[in-house]
């Protein structure tokens, strides 16, 4: 299949299923800004039909610290969304019926693996599947983020590719820039495949849609393309870009 077709494949399924844009970010700034007198949170709330919209907040990765669920809750509620729940890793059936039927679940920072082994151990890797093609809009943060890609670098003495959710066709590098994207590469060099990596810097983000197209937000997005034994390096620019707000 041509990429042009694959392309065209993607929108396909994209419209016979109801999937919404990804939301990609490095840090939770994004959370609280405004472009344009509008909060960016604002945009996600209008990909929501329903009226009094659920918002699920999954934290295993920072070992479900409370005070992150309050900068997400603070964050929600500017946006008009007002119930919110944290979806513990020890899900109780309470917890499990709110995220089956959050309509926006957000994906927390913290240790990549530490959050994945708890997805996988609890079931809530199978749920953001399912949620990922019946409407919900997902956002990952840092390292949730990652765990939207194809996946994150694991190990210390000995590296390793951990596999995740590939609802986005990338590996994703957030806040890395001060060390190169020395994560980013090192995923691509350890790649038996010809894969692309996308930086996020410290502020930005990226919204990745069903039609396969990439939108950098507030900041430019550092793209690495590996085709052969070949690394390309290319900086992709938004409408915000290159100017931090």
């Amino acid at each position: 299949m041509s990429p042009v077709d694959d392309l065209a494949h993607m929108a396909y399924i994209a419209d016979s299923m109801d999937i919404k844009p990804l939301y990609l970010l490095a840090d939770s700034q994004l959370l609280f800004w405004r472009h344009q007198s509008a909060l960016f949170t604002q945009g996600v709330r209008e990909l929501i039909e329903a009226e009094a919209p659920k918002a699920a907040y999954i934290g295993a990765s920072n070992g479900d610290n409370p005070e992150f669920f309050s900068i997400f809750v603070a964050a929600m509620e500017a946006a008009g969304i007002r119930d919110c729940r944290m979806i513990p890793a020890e899900l109780k059936t309470e917890d499990q019926a709110f995220l089956n039927a959050a309509d926006l679940v957000l994906l927390a920072g913290g240790d990549t693996a530490l959050g994945w082994q708890a997805f996988e151990r609890n079931g809530v890797k199978e749920i953001i599947g399912r949620k990922r093609y019946d409407g919900a809009v997902l956002i990952g943060v840092s390292a949730g983020a990652v765990q939207l890609g194809l996946g994150g670098l694991v190990g210390d003495s000995t590296m390793k590719v951990l596999e995740t959710f590939r609802f986005a066709p990338f590996y994703v590098g957030a806040h890395e820039e001060q060390d190169e994207w020395w994560n980013l590469r090192a995923l691509i060099n350890l790649s038996r495949t010809d894969v692309k990596g996308i930086g996020i810097p410290m502020g930005g983000g990226a919204i990745y849609y069903p039609d396969g197209t990439l939108e950098p937000v507030r900041k430019p997005l550092t793209e690495f393309s590996r085709q052969g034994d070949e690394v390309t390096e290319t900086l992709l620019l938004g409408d915000e870009s290159p100017a931090a707000e």
